[in-house]
C-alpha cells in the first residue's frame, strides 16, 4: 500500500509540474507587459489613477495599470483596466476606434488592477479605461487616443 501511495504522489507531482510549464510557456505574450517604462499618459481622478506605459519589445507594447490613490491605497476594492490598440494613426485624446484589445484585469485590488496591454502599436494610437468603485461611486477614467 505504501508502494501506491508514492507513485499516486509522484503522478500528482508531474500533474501539476507540468500544469505549470503549460501555463509557463503559453503566454508569451503577456511577459513583456509590466507597470513600467515610459509613462505616455497618467491621469488621476478621485482615489485612482490611470497610467499607460510604453516600451518599444513586440513592435511597441503599451500596457496600462489603474492604481489606487490617498484613501484607498492598500484597502481591497473593485478595479478594472483594459488597453487597446486603436487604428487610428493621429489625433490625440479622440476616441479611439478599436484594433486590438486586450483582456481586462478586474478584481477587488488593494493598488491596482493590471498590467493589461497590447503589442504592435508602434506608429498607431492607443487607448485604456479603467476604474474603482469607491465609497459608493465608480471612478472612471478613459483616456481617448494616447502615444500618437
Amino acid at each position: 500500500m505504501r508502494h501506491g501511495r508514492s507513485v499516486l504522489a509522484l503522478v500528482l507531482t508531474l500533474v501539476v509540474v507540468s500544469g505549470g510549464l503549460v501555463v509557463t510557456t503559453g503566454s508569451p505574450a503577456q511577459a513583456a507587459v509590466s507597470c513600467s517604462g515610459t509613462v505616455t499618459y497618467s491621469r488621476t481622478y478621485g482615489p485612482g489613477e490611470l497610467t499607460i506605459f510604453y516600451n518599444s519589445s513586440n513592435g511597441g507594447t503599451n500596457s496600462a495599470c489603474f492604481y489606487h490613490k490617498g484613501a484607498a491605497y492598500g484597502v481591497s476594492a473593485p478595479t478594472y483596466v483594459r488597453a487597446y490598440r486603436c487604428t487610428e494613426r493621429s489625433g490625440e485624446g479622440q476616441p479611439c476606434t478599436i484594433a486590438v484589445s486586450s483582456s481586462a484585469d478586474s478584481g477587488n485590488y488593494a493598488y491596482y488592477a493590471g498590467p493589461r496591454g497590447v503589442t504592435g502599436a508602434a506608429n498607431y494610437c492607443v487607448a485604456a479605461i479603467g476604474y474603482i468603485d469607491w465609497q459608493g461611486y465608480r471612478y472612471q477614467i478613459s483616456s481617448g487616443r494616447q502615444g500618437c
